[in-house]
C-alpha cells in the first residue's frame, strides 16, 4: 500500500524553507490589510429554485458565482453590498447565508505567493538534480516567469514514456491549488527513494506539473483585491480558463465584456499564460491532465457547452467519475461529484480541458478542490488535509496510466513516424461511444498511448494519404503494447 504521508525528512526540509522565506518575505501575521478601495463586498448564499436555470441567470446578469453545492443546489455569489436586493428581484431562490468577502484583506500569510514558489521550486530542483527540473514555459503580461516542472528519473532525457500534466491556478484567488500542485512535487521527489509506488511512477512516466498559471493575478491578490480572479491585461483582466481557442466564445460561458470576472479576452488564445500552456501540452502530448481549482467538491470532464459530449464518453467520463469518487469530501462524508459543467454548473467555453481534449486527445479533468465552507481562501490550517484528500485522485491517474489500453511506436517502413493517426475500432464491445471509430493522433516521436475500457479492438495507423495497417488487439486489465508499421 502506498504511504501517502509526509517523509520527516520533507516535513522538516519544508517547515525550513517556509521559515526562511517568511523571514525574508516580511509576512508577519497569518492576514493583512491591502490598499484597495472600493465597497464591502459579500457572499450570498441562495437555494435555488430551479439549479440549472438559477445558475443560468446569475451568469447571465454578470454575477460572479463563486461556487455550488450540486447536491444541495445552492450557489454562491460575490456581490457589493447594495446588489444583494438585486439578487433577492430575481426571485431565484431563498437566501440562506450572507458573509464578508473583504478584498481588502489578503488571504493567510502562510499560503505560496510567486517569489515564495520560485524560491521552492529552485530549493526542490537542487535538492533532487536527478529527479526533477525546472524551467520557464512563457512569460506573463508583466513579464513574470511560468514555471513548468518535469520530474521523471531520466529528468534531462526525453523518454518514449506517457506524460502527465498537473496545472494550478488558472484563477487567482484560488490559493489552495498552487498548494496541492507543491505537495505533489513534494510527494513525488521526497518519497522517491522509500516508496515504491512513487518509484515506479516517476520512472515510467514523464509528471509535468505547473504550480501557478497566472503569477500576475497571484500578485495583485497579495498586494490589491484578494478576490481578483483573472490575469492582468491592461488593468480590466482576462479570464484565462475562458480564453483557450475550442469553441471560444460560443454558448454564452464567458463574457465579451472586460470588467466581467469572465472575460475570455480579445480572441481566441490572445494570453501569454493561455499560449504557454498550449505550448506546453502541445509539446509533451499528455495522456491525462488534471487542472485544480476551487471551491466545490466536484470532478468536471470535457465538454462544456450544453449538451455537447466527448467522443470516447465512455472513457472520459467513467474515470472522471472514478476519480470523483476517490476525493473525500471535507466534511468526512460522502465523495465528490462528478460531469460536465454544464450538468454541474452551467456552460463553459474557452476551458482548458476542452481545447487538451478536442486538440490533442487528452483525458482531462478539473478537480474544484473544498467546500464553500472553506471557499476559495480557507485558514491555512486546512491546507494539510486538503492536499491528503487529492492525493488519492492523482495517484489514480499516475496508476491508470499502467492499467487497461495501448501504447506503442508507429513506423513508416521501420521509421518513426512524425505525423499521422492511430484509428481504434471496437470490435462487439458494448460502449457508450458517439461513433464506434475513435481516433487518436501519433506524438512527435511516433509514440501513441490510449486509455481503454478492457475488450477487443482493432488498432490502426493511417498515413495523411490514408494508406492504413491494422491489428486486432484484446485488452485486459493492464496495458498492452502494440507497435504498427506501414509499408508503402
Amino acid at each position: 500500500m502506498t504511504n501517502y504521508g509526509f517523509s520527516i525528512v520533507s516535513l522538516v526540509g519544508r517547515m525550513a524553507i517556509f521559515l526562511c522565506l517568511l523571514l525574508s518575505f516580511g509576512h508577519a501575521s497569518s492576514s493583512k490589510v491591502l490598499g484597495v478601495e472600493g465597497g464591502r463586498h459579500k457572499i450570498v448564499t441562495i437555494r435555488l429554485n430551479d439549479y440549472h436555470s438559477g445558475l443560468g441567470t446569475l451568469v447571465a446578469e454578470g454575477f460572479d458565482v463563486a461556487g455550488v453545492d450540486v447536491k444541495a443546489e445552492t450557489a454562491d455569489v460575490i456581490v457589493v453590498e447594495g446588489s444583494i436586493l438585486k439578487i433577492k428581484s430575481l426571485g431565484l431562490g431563498e437566501v440562506l447565508n450572507v458573509k464578508d468577502a473583504d478584498p481588502d484583506v489578503a488571504p493567510d500569510a502562510r499560503y505560496t505567493t510567486y517569489a515564495e514558489l520560485t524560491s521552492l521550486l529552485q530549493h526542490y530542483s537542487s535538492r533532487f538534480p536527478g529527479l526533477m527540473r525546472v524551467e520557464s514555459v512563457g512569460k506573463s503580461h508583466e513579464g513574470r516567469d511560468i514555471w513548468a516542472v518535469k520530474i521523471s528519473d531520466n529528468v534531462d532525457h526525453h523518454e518514449n514514456e506517457p506524460a502527465v500534466f498537473f496545472n494550478s491556478m488558472h484563477h487567482a484567488r484560488e490559493v489552495m491549488t498552487t498548494e496541492v500542485a507543491i505537495d505533489i512535487i513534494d510527494q513525488l521527489t521526497a518519497n522517491y527513494a522509500t516508496d515504491q509506488s512513487v518509484r515506479n511512477w516517476v520512472d515510467s512516466n514523464e509528471i509535468w506539473i505547473v504550480p501557478m498559471v497566472n503569477p500576475d493575478g497571484n500578485n495583485r491578490v497579495w498586494t490589491s483585491n484578494s478576490m481578483w480572479r483573472k490575469n492582468t491585461r491592461e488593468g480590466y483582466g482576462v479570464d484565462i480558463n475562458r480564453n483557450y481557442p475550442y469553441a471560444w466564445g460560443s454558448c454564452g460561458g464567458s463574457s465579451g465584456s472586460t470588467y466581467n470576472d469572465t472575460y475570455r479576452g480579445p480572441s481566441a488564445g490572445s494570453e501569454p499564460e493561455t499560449q504557454a500552456v498550449m505550448g506546453l501540452v502541445a509539446r509533451i502530448q499528455p495522456v491525462i491532465s488534471i487542472s485544480y481549482h476551487s471551491y466545490s467538491e466536484i470532478v468536471i470532464y470535457p465538454y462544456g457547452c450544453d449538451g455537447e459530449r466527448a467522443e470516447d464518453r465512455d472513457v472520459v467520463e467513467g474515470l472522471g467519475r472514478e476519480l470523483g469518487r476517490k476525493l473525500v469530501k471535507d466534511s468526512g462524508s460522502g465523495t465528490y461529484e462528478a460531469g460536465t459543467s454544464w450538468e454541474l454548473l452551467y456552460s463553459v467555453d474557452g476551458g482548458d480541458i476542452d481545447w487538451y481534449h478536442s486538440t490533442h486527445r487528452v483525458l482531462p479533468y478539473v478537480i474544484e478542490v473544498n467546500s464553500g465552507s472553506q471557499g476559495f481562501q480557507p485558514p491555512f490550517s486546512w491546507r494539510q488535509s486538503t492536499v491528503e484528500r487529492m492525493r488519492p485522485g492523482w495517484a489514480l491517474m499516475l496508476d491508470r496510466l499502467s492499467q487497461s489500453g495501448i501504447r506503442g511506436v508507429a513506423t513508416v517502413n521501420g521509421r518513426r513516424a512524425a505525423q499521422g493517426q492511430i484509428r481504434i475500432t471496437s470490435m462487439g464491445l458494448d460502449t457508450q461511444t458517439n461513433d464506434s471509430v475513435q481516433t487518436y493522433p501519433i506524438k512527435t516521436d511516433g509514440t501513441f498511448h490510449v486509455i481503454l475500457k478492457p475488450g477487443m479492438y482493432r488498432v490502426s495507423f493511417a498515413d495523411d494519404n490514408d494508406a492504413e495497417t491494422s491489428v486486432d488487439v484484446t485488452v485486459g486489465r493492464e496495458r498492452i503494447d502494440v507497435n504498427l508499421d506501414l509499408l508503402d
